[in-house]
Formats: structure tokens, C-alpha cells, sequence
């Protein structure tokens, strides 16, 4: 019988064990907010986008004469003074946060939901590259072949091309979108449910600030 009396006992501490309602972790403004940004400072310069680009750079000019003849006007591209080139360009283009100065400024918490503005991203072109095999180039008889000089300056301005172009890329739009993904998992860590974690963004960026030729 007193065996019988245990084996009931214990079965009660279980079961009211099991129907005790559990509560989510208790989240401290006072612990949570300073230890998260000590976890997001630790991320640095996240980088969170990588794009490959080519890009055909071209160039025409063409002789001509030009002058007044019997009071009349006249511009004449003279024979075999045209010239053209096409310049295949690989260029790569990353997308960062820099969360180096990241601070409680960054964070708004009321109660259990927490919003999270993100430092504006940056974008640099990290390398470019030209296809020398792949160069083409037509050069009339009265005409000299491109010079370096002037095919390094053509490779500029395909670099500023390819920089002018950010804008209509989605680039920042997807570093923003993988940073969000990098600190959701962080704050629910923390103890916040997903459902009340926003990760906010600066609107009317200046895309002239966040582009950068290389670093």
C-alpha cells in the first residue's frame, strides 16, 4: 500500500508539472539593449551582397573638316578617318553595413517589441577587370591605333558608368534585406519573439554618400 501511495504522489508532481503553464524569458531593457549593441558592433563591416557586372565600353570618333566655303557651312567626315573600339569590362560590386558606430541611438524598445534602424549601406567597386582578347577595334588608314593613355581613360568611365548605374541594381535594397536576416536570429537569441522585431530603414538615401569607387 505505501508503495502504492509513492507511485500516486509522484504521478501528481508530474502531471501538475506538465499543465504549469511555461512563460517566455523575461527580457531587460537595463541587460538587453547595451549587450545588443556589443553583439552588433561585433559584426564590423558586414558584408551582405556581392555583384558581378559586364560591361561593353565603346568609343567612335571620326575626322572631319569642317569650314566656310562661299559663306556656306560645310562638315565633311573625311575617308577612312573613322576609328571605333569596344571594351568588355568585368567589374565587382559589393554592398556592406558598417556597423562599427552602432549605438543604443539605433535602437528603439516599447516593451516587448523592439525596432532596429540600420546604419545606410555602402557600395564599392572592389575590382574591374578588361578582357584584352576580347578588345575590338577598327582604325581607318588616316587614323593612329588607340593609344594606352586613351584606353585607360575609356576603362574609367566605364568604371563611372558602372558606379552611376547602383541606383537601378537592387543593391542596397539586398544588403539591406541579408542584414535583416543577419540580426532577426540575433534578437530572437535574445529572447524577442520574431513577430515584434522590425528592422527599419533611412528613407531618401543619398546614393552619392553611400557609393564608393574603391576603398
Amino acid at each position: 500500500m505505501k508503495q502504492i501511495l509513492l507511485f500516486l504522489a509522484a504521478l501528481f508532481v508530474i502531471a501538475c508539472s506538465s499543465d504549469a503553464p511555461t512563460t517566455p524569458p523575461v527580457v531587460d531593457d537595463r541587460d538587453t539593449i547595451p549587450s545588443l549593441v556589443t553583439q552588433v558592433q561585433k559584426c564590423s563591416r558586414l558584408y551582405t551582397t556581392e555583384y558581378h557586372i559586364h560591361k561593353i565600353v565603346t568609343h567612335d570618333d571620326v575626322i572631319r573638316l569642317k569650314g566656310k566655303l562661299l559663306q556656306q557651312d560645310f562638315d565633311i567626315p573625311l575617308p577612312l578617318g573613322e576609328r571605333k573600339i569596344a571594351i568588355p569590362m568585368d567589374a565587382t560590386l559589393k554592398a556592406y553595413i558598417d556597423f562599427s558606430t552602432f549605438s543604443e541611438e539605433n535602437v528603439e524598445r516599447s516593451g516587448d517589441r523592439i525596432t532596429i534602424l540600420l546604419p545606410d549601406p555602402r557600395v564599392v567597386l572592389t575590382s574591374s577587370k578588361i578582357n584584352q582578347d576580347e578588345v575590338r577595334e577598327y582604325v581607318g588608314l588616316a587614323r593612329s591605333r588607340f593609344t594606352d593613355q586613351e584606353l585607360s581613360r575609356y576603362e574609367e568611365q566605364g568604371r563611372q558608368a558602372i558606379l552611376k548605374s547602383v541606383p537601378d541594381l537592387g543593391i542596397v535594397e539586398m544588403a539591406r534585406e541579408n542584414a535583416a536576416r543577419v540580426l532577426v536570429p540575433l534578437l530572437t537569441d535574445m529572447g524577442f519573439d520574431e513577430r515584434n522585431v522590425t528592422i527599419a530603414f533611412r528613407h531618401n538615401l543619398d546614393f552619392g554618400t553611400i557609393i564608393r569607387k574603391n576603398e
